[in-house]
């Protein structure tokens, strides 16, 4: 697929983004748009004795970071990382063109998941 000389924009919530809205993101993302999904250090965020959210808080985007690396396993995204300060990141997944699989629904790879 040739893109141009279109410029990439990154889409960025105003606030965090819940699992839900990551996988509504996913299914209605046209290739090569970029949704930021979380800004920090992630891995330390959601570890309970170093990070500086509240415990709900902290177990939603432990789900996010979990979906977002299902959603790249699935081959729907590619994840990247920009550094955006000393320890700080800027989280991002960028759409990928819809394997022929994946083509039926999100929904239904999300049932076959659970399932599982």
């Amino acid at each position: 697929m040739f893109m141009g000389n279109t410029p990439f924009i990154t889409v960025r919530a105003s606030r965090a983004l819940t699992e839900i809205e990551f996988c509504a993101w996913v299914a209605q993302a046209a290739p090569g748009d970029r949704l930021e999904y979380h800004r920090g250090f992630l891995v330390l965020d959601i570890f309970p004795m170093l990070g500086r959210l509240a415990d709900r808080e902290r177990e939603e985007l432990s789900r996010l970071g979990s979906r977002a690396f299902w959603a790249a396993e699935q081959g729907l995204v590619h994840l990247v990382q920009e550094r955006v300060g000393p320890d700080r990141f800027a989280y991002i997944a960028v759409a990928r063109p819809k394997p022929k699989h994946a083509a039926a629904s999100l929904s239904a790879l999300l049932l076959k998941e659970q399932a599982a």
